[in-house]
């Protein structure tokens, strides 16, 4: 049994997997304040803690620990190589979604899609190497950054989106950028697949939901994709110890 924990930019998951296979996830309310009896719930052999924002969730939870468990970093063993130049500025969300891919799709050209706080495309080939792919602002980093930069535009949401064509000021704003957004997506998924035989397109993230019947031929992965993510490399790192 493996427990996980995945610390985002806005929210804390915590999930337990059993021989592959997802037993159960939860958001946590108060990450800052764990109960020990978290950590015994199930009978867990080992975990792995993924933090997009520092190390403090990990040495909370380390002393507390009764098996080994791990700081997702660069420095584990993982189920694919990196052709990175900068692999130590690689994003700890882009290494699981890889890892994700690369095991649920072994043997596969795959580009994920990640359509969070920002939209990061990540190419891993059929051979198991990651490439790279791209990081552009998100759908409220979007709006946000609308009405932050103008004097007079208002900060709307994807609520205020209608049509193609915006009726409103507020409405116009919604269509640009939700329109904006599914064009990128679309074009860059044609450029990929035009350099990429037989790619899946994997989309997944708080805003996945954008993109529903868009793309053919593209998978839409459970909320649970990055934890599933966060597994394979704890068993991969486990085995190759």
């Amino acid at each position: 049994m493996n427990i996980i924990f995945d610390q985002g930019n806005t929210r804390t998951k915590v999930a337990w997997f059993d021989s592959g296979k997802l037993v159960e996830s939860r958001i946590l309310e108060d990450p800052t304040n764990l109960e020990e009896t978290l950590l015994a719930e199930y009978p867990v052999h080992r975990g792995i803690v993924s933090s997009v924002i520092d190390d403090s969730l990990f040495l909370e939870l380390k002393p507390k620990a009764t098996f080994p468990l791990f700081q997702l970093s660069r420095n584990l063993h993982l189920p694919y190589t990196i052709d990175y130049a900068t692999p130590e500025t690689l994003g700890l969300d882009r290494l699981a979604l890889a890892a994700a891919a690369a095991s649920l799709h072994s043997g596969k050209n795959c580009l994920v899609i990640d359509a969070g706080t920002c939209i990061t495309y990540d190419m891993i080939t059929a051979k198991s190497v990651f490439l790279g792919g791209a990081i552009s602002p998100g759908l409220q980093m979007r709006f946000k950054a609308v009405n932050h930069f103008t004097a007079k535009l208002p900060l709307v949401d994807v609520g205020d989106y209608f049509d193609l064509i915006g009726k409103s000021t507020s409405s116009s704003i919604a269509s640009g950028v939700v329109n904006g957004i599914k064009e990128e997506v679309r074009g860059t998924i044609q450029r990929y697949e035009e350099r990429f035989p037989q790619l899946i397109t994997i989309i997944t993230g708080g805003d996945a939901g954008l993109f529903d019947a868009l793309v053919k031929n593209s998978i839409f992965a459970a909320p649970e994709f990055l934890l599933q993510g966060l597994n394979n490399i704890l068993d991969y790192h486990a085995e190759m110890l």
